[in-house]
């Protein structure tokens, strides 16, 4: 099995920063793109950033200029620095990695996983 244990978020104050790292672990065999996601209160789960193993980067409108993914390739992780943090960004912000792995002999093609999940407030 893999999995994806993210740490980080909590409470920030407006115009404040917070990180994140997400590390993957388990029977890995290669990990594609990475990535996080956030989900407000009665709003569907949205792009915040993605990440390739090349380490091309995409992010959406909402946060460009204030959070930067980054990755390490070596460690497996991933991880978002949010700057000027605004109260709408309070979510619950997801990694996700598309991830082949193995299980004995067996071969599991690249598909989604997704960490357990960890909230922001960005609250005065």
């Amino acid at each position: 099995q893999v999995q994806l244990v993210e740490s980080g978020g909590g409470l920030a104050q407006p115009g404040g920063p917070l990180r994140f790292s997400c590390a993957a672990s388990g029977s890995i065999i290669s990990i594609n793109a990475m990535g996080w996601y956030r989900q407000a209160p009665e709003k569907q789960r949205e792009l915040v950033a993605t990440v390739t193993s090349g380490g091309s980067t995409n992010y959406a409108d909402s946060v460009k200029g204030r959070f930067t993914i980054s990755r390490d390739n070596a460690k497996n992780m991933v991880y978002l620095q949010m700057n000027s943090l605004k109260p709408e960004d309070t979510a619950v912000y997801y990694c996700k990695a598309v991830m082949s792995r193995y299980s004995g002999s067996y071969y599991y093609p690249p598909r989604d996983y997704w960490g357990q999940g960890t909230q922001v407030t960005v609250s005065s």
